[in-house]
């Protein structure tokens, strides 16, 4: 389509002039991680002067969110639904707010009217010969806030990969900005030798033809580096990075036994460097929807053999497992941690796991705690996992009572704390 933009010149504006047209006390909702749309939120930013009380919602920033910096409370009220790096001190200082949510149920946030969005700033890349675009890495809640939105500002970034699957029109954006560059870029973690060893024990419990969700970090990174014995396996994740792009290239991952979406990579949004965003882009095979699809437990247990693996901060002998914070501190959030656990749970020969180190602060810390810090939320319910594993080995829970179950879990604690938990646990009356 290379006369798009004579088709939408009277759309075509610079950063500084699109958002001239937030307003004090708008609600602006960003497109997500390493879909950010940089250019738009720096623009923002430098009207702090000029406005006040404006909300900024969004889940995971991966830029350097300069709205929640200190200084800028008067202009900006950051909403977390998920709390990064970035954002984590505002959060715990109040100078930001966190709202508890599954990812999935977010959609409905914006589409329902519970938070209705003024603004959606979102990116793209440049439209097909139809005029669609794609909403490249980011899909996600992005474009249920573009749909509810009462103005779209979209940044057209030719750096931006074209995967199959949610799309915009240039009809449905008010506002462009062309401005290209490079992708915000997730750098890959340090796999060391206790995330390697929970990796190898994860990967024996992952069936040849099995559909993956998969996290974020080195712990679901090292579950992939022992998947390369396993033939055709699938990927249905809320996100994926490089290391899945390996074992599709090595012919690990093909998803040719996954039950719905055949053949295809779904997922919600990407999160990797430049090698993944050149696999996705123009891939037939990839494809991102919205995240009250991909994340629906519904969607989600409709494969047999789903495999869901997420990580935790704590685990408490009961089976209670807490992802999201540290004693009443806030660290990160709820995710997709659930609704892919119970829609494992629905999939027909489906497994849940929860893989964690067993220590924290350098070992001076057990992960395996007979409670759950004071303060702390339950993000998972005891109810709903069936596996805990970490470097010393696999707990299988589901079906367990809470003596077996506190057993099993002190097996896989840190042997130096397997005493004092065993002594907690009887004093509690768990075992």
């Amino acid at each position: 389509m290379n006369n798009w933009r004579n088709m939408v010149q009277s759309k075509l504006v610079s950063a500084g002039q699109a958002v001239q047209n937030i307003q004090s006390g708008d609600r602006v909702v960003t497109g997500h991680a390493c879909g950010e749309p940089c250019a738009l939120i720096e623009a923002m930013i430098a009207r702090a002067p000029e406005l006040t009380n404006v909300e900024i919602v969004h889940m995971v920033a991966m830029g350097p969110a300069k709205y929640a910096q200190p200084g800028m409370e008067k202009s900006f009220r950051h909403n977390a639904l998920f709390v990064g790096g970035t954002t984590r001190k505002a959060v715990e200082e109040k100078r930001a707010d966190f709202t508890p949510c599954f990812f999935s149920e977010i959609p409905r946030l914006f589409t329902d009217g519970i938070l209705p969005v003024d603004v959606a700033l979102i990116q793209v890349t440049p439209p097909d010969a139809e005029g669609y675009c794609s909403y490249g890495v980011s899909a996600d809640y992005t474009k249920p806030a573009a749909e509810s939105a009462r103005l779209v500002i979209a940044q057209v970034n030719s750096y931006v990969p074209r995967t199959g699957g949610a799309r915009i029109h240039l009809d449905a954006i008010n506002l462009i900005v062309e401005q290209d560059e490079p992708l915000i870029e997730l750098k890959p973690p340090k796999i060391g030798d206790v995330e390697k060893a929970i990796g190898e024990n994860v990967a024996r419990l992952i069936p040849d033809g099995a559909t993956l969700q998969l996290g974020i970090g080195a712990i679901p990174d090292a579950v992939l580096l022992f998947l390369t014995d396993k033939k055709d396996l699938g990927i249905h994740s809320e996100m994926f990075s490089d290391g899945v792009v390996v074992l599709a290239e090595a012919g690990v991952i093909t998803n040719r036994k996954k039950t719905i979406n055949t053949g295809k990579f779904m997922a919600t949004f990407l999160m990797g460097t430049k090698k993944l965003y050149d696999f996705v882009n123009n891939n037939p095979a990839v494809e991102l929807h919205s995240v009250d699809y991909i994340n629906d437990p519904y969607i989600v247990g409709q494969h047999d053999n789903m495999i869901s693996i997420n990580s935790a901060l704590q685990v408490d002998l009961m089976g209670q497992v807490n992802a999201e914070m540290i004693g009443s501190r806030q660290f990160s959030g709820v995710g997709g941690q659930v609704d892919f656990i119970r829609g494992a749970s629905c999939s027909l020969n489906g497994r849940s796991i929860i893989a964690l180190p067993s220590t924290a602060a350098g070992g001076k810390i057990s992960r395996i705690a007979c409670e759950l810090d004071r303060g702390a939320a339950v993000t998972t319910s005891r109810n709903d996992v069936h596996y805990v594993v970490t470097e010393f080995g696999v707990a299988e829970l589901r079906g367990k009572t809470l003596r077996e179950r506190a057993k099993a879990l002190i097996g896989i604690s840190h042997p130096d704390f397997r005493s004092s938990l065993m002594l907690d646990a009887q004093a509690k009356g768990l075992i």
